[in-house]
């Protein structure tokens, strides 16, 4: 069921709104999920709002650079990041939406980042995604810091 929800990092510096579906969460095997312990929410652009925190983003990227894995340069938490398989997109780090029980949080669906290309190319035969020819991360979160507050 879809639903508003804020969120932000653990010093509250970088605060976001977004509708999200908890019953679409999912889990990614990739190397940077993993180890943040990342549970996805995805969304267009247009289904999130940063609310403050702009100054205090920062963005990691590696590989291809496509990805733009956020975190607030003072907690290091990772709120949101604009995932490579979907660059057009947004993917709310479910942990962090506010009062939130992380420990009976439940994916229902997987993305095996592990085999990132082979698990994308079924993805989009599965999906029928066609990514936009322009989409790239950078582009994306630049949209998010454009349209946020100072």
């Amino acid at each position: 069921m879809l639903e508003t929800r804020e969120g932000g990092c653990h010093c509250g510096r970088v605060r976001f709104r977004a509708e999200v579906d908890l019953d679409h969460m999912s889990n990614c095997s990739c190397s940077i999920c993993t180890k943040k312990g990342m549970l996805h929410l995805s969304m267009e652009l247009a289904s999130f709002q940063l609310l403050r925190g702009k100054s205090a983003l920062k963005s990691y990227t590696f590989g291809t650079g496509v990805a733009q894995h956020t975190f607030c340069s003072h907690c290091g938490m990772h709120p949101f990041y604009i995932p490579r398989s979907q660059p057009h997109r947004i993917i709310v780090n479910a942990r962090c939406l506010d009062d939130i029980d992380g420990p009976s949080l439940k994916p229902t669906r997987f993305f095996d980042g592990r085999h990132w290309e082979d698990a994308q190319r079924r993805r989009i035969a599965a999906s029928g995604d066609v990514l936009p020819p322009d989409a790239h991360g950078a582009k994306t979160l630049q949209a998010i810091l454009d349209r946020a507050p100072e």
